[in-house]
């Protein structure tokens, strides 16, 4: 008999519904009859027992609000009816868990290309990374030009990354676009980088090729185009042509599945999205970091409510107390524009079955498994340490993506229940939490998670399709999002412009 629905936890007192129910429908929960009181949509909740007014709703185990009225069991539990417990900044105590995770160690490869400074890149491009936007159009025309002149014969792609920002920022906010701007340059998954400056930017260019370090300089150039007599487009030609003749010659190595970097996204989630497709990622991203490879939770809104889960699974008190910083201040970001902690779940997120932020949170965590944290980065920093990390970004899907390829991942893992088409400057794999919107969106959707509930798949059989899947990626085959040519950056703003 198919299921027709989902407890979770033993201790909640919703299920969620795997497919549309109606009005009347009696289902059978722990030994007790429970009829729908309304139609219920598929990924949406039905309470199990009666509550009170200001009594907790549980699901994950855990509390996702509290009942704004009196309800009756059988009710239908959404954000019209569930309020959220979350408010201001917590004080927490650090209460260590130290699960230990029994994955065997495989020794799988995939195909990269090694960088001279130790990385590997899973793609290999040619970048142009304007540091002002005022040279976006001259980046792009270049950009446009090289595609021409070689038909992108034995490299991957050139893309232009353009952006508004590089000037008339003060401050931390400059300094933020100026970090992501360096970790773009710095990634390895370009062969070959213009630095494009106009030249009397805030983002002066010589400072900021110091930020670079001691970089690879036979393949990041700089070209200022206020210093250029006559075409600036042919100047930047020029190194562009000695760029690609440079990355054409660089070819695919196996390499250990230890250099794997991935970051863990979600965006338009539905009820779905922590039965299925979260889990999955969480399955694979235990597995990578017991390979000794990394994985990347951030969109630190949307760990509000769940916060705590991950706190405990900091591998030292100094972990800790970084997470509470990356979770306070961000409450406190939200509280000084006189905005409520609370207020996340987007109207495709509620007409797909998340209610409260709690409830989003606790199921939006669980990409990033149960392997213990093992760093925590503020927005703009780069990798430090393998395993599992935590990095300071919002959940806005294109800001958070950037944030994670700008770490270092080579890729983003994107969860779905609604659809989106668009894609970072890394591969942005789409795994949908239903087989409907795979169904639908095979151009968008790399992957179904769907399988789980309907596909008569379980997560034992599954995460090893998943797995080959990932690293099919890793080693060259396109996500959909590069065959569609849906690729940007997004850079987080939070200050004046002048």
């Amino acid at each position: 008999m198919e299921q027709t629905f989902l407890k979770i936890n033993p201790a909640d007192s919703v299920v969620v519904c795997l497919q549309p129910m109606t009005k009347g429908t009696v289902i059978n929960v722990d030994g007790k009859d429970i009829t729908l009181l309304e139609d219920t949509p598929a990924g949406h909740k039905v309470l199990l027992a009666d509550k009170k007014e200001g009594e907790n709703i549980i699901k994950y185990g855990y509390p996702i609000g509290h009942a704004k009225q009196d309800l009756k069991a059988g009710a239908w539990v959404n954000e019209n009816n569930l309020k959220t417990n979350l408010a201001g900044t917590l004080e927490y105590t650090y209460q260590p868990v130290n699960e230990k995770l029994s994955i065997a160690k495989e020794n799988r490869t995939f195909m990269a290309y090694k960088r001279k400074n130790g990385e590997v890149g899973v793609r290999n491009e040619i970048w142009v990374v304007p540091t002002v936007g005022c040279v976006n159009g001259i980046a792009e025309e270049m950009v446009k030009r090289l595609e021409e002149e070689t038909k992108l014969e034995g490299i991957d792609a050139v893309h232009a990354w353009h952006h508004n920002f590089g000037c008339s920022q003060l401050s931390e906010d400059h300094e933020t676009t100026r970090k992501i701007l360096r970790d773009i340059v710095l990634h390895p998954n370009a062969g070959g980088v213009l630095v494009l400056s106009l030249g009397c930017e805030n983002n002066q260019p010589h400072e900021f090729m110091k930020m670079l370090g001691d970089y690879d300089k036979d393949r990041i150039k700089l070209l200022i185009t206020q210093e250029v007599d006559g075409d600036e487009v042919e100047a930047g030609m020029e190194i562009l042509r000695s760029l690609y003749q440079q990355a054409k010659q660089d070819v695919r190595e196996e390499v250990p599945v230890s250099k794997l970097r991935v970051g863990l996204k979600c965006g338009g989630s539905d009820g779905f999205s922590g039965i299925t497709a979260n889990p999955l990622e969480g399955e694979f991203s235990d597995w990578l970091v017991a390979q000794g490879g990394t994985s990347i939770l951030t969109e630190v809104p949307e760990m509000f409510g769940a916060e705590t889960i991950l706190m405990n699974r900091c591998e030292t008190p100094e972990l800790f107390e970084q997470t509470v910083s990356l979770i306070n201040n961000f409450k406190n970001y939200f509280l000084s524009h006189g905005e409520p902690v609370g207020e996340n779940p987007s109207p495709g997120n509620k007409a797909g079955g998340i209610s409260t932020l709690e409830d989003k949170a606790l199921g939006c965590t669980q990409k990033c498994g149960r392997a213990p944290v093992s760093g925590v980065l503020e927005y703009g920093d780069r990798l430090q340490t393998t395993g599992l990390n935590l990095l300071s970004a919002p959940g806005n899907d294109l800001v958070a993506s950037t944030a994670l390829a700008s770490a270092g991942c080579h890729m983003v893992l994107f969860t779905t229940g609604r659809g989106t088409p668009f894609g970072t400057f890394v591969p942005t794999m789409k795994i949908s939490t239903n087989s409907n919107l795979y169904n639908r969106k095979k151009n968008w959707i790399d992957f179904n998670a769907g399988q789980l509930v309907d596909g008569g798949k379980t997560m034992k059989e599954l995460v090893p399709e998943f797995i080959d899947k990932v690293l099919a990626v890793a080693s060259g085959e396109k996500a959909n999002n590069e065959k569609n040519g849906y690729r940007e950056i997004s850079i987080f703003k939070n200050g004046v412009t002048l």
